[in-house]
């Protein structure tokens, strides 16, 4: 199963949802779920601090869920939600 997939049905939201934070179509989130379109790094930033989890987590290449410490050069201190 695709990591977006799972971490979204996690939450028990809707692509629709995703693609609504996204602001995209439910088609457009679906290719990134499927994997036929590339996310864009902004996008996987967005994702990475909605889910609360590291961009490595969403692209599979880690299984440890929990996310990164902030960065001292953040200054980024919202939260994202639907």
């Amino acid at each position: 199963m695709n990591r977006l997939k799972e971490i979204r049905e996690d939450r028990d939201l809707l692509q629709k949802d995703i693609a609504k934070l996204l602001s995209i179509t439910q088609t457009g989130y679906s290719k990134y779920e499927v994997e036929t379109n590339d996310i864009p790094t902004e996008t996987l930033k967005t994702l990475a601090k909605f889910y609360n989890t590291s961009i490595d987590y969403l692209l599979c290449l880690t299984d440890e869920r929990k996310p990164y410490p902030k960065s001292i050069l953040s200054n980024e201190k919202e939260e994202i939600h639907i």
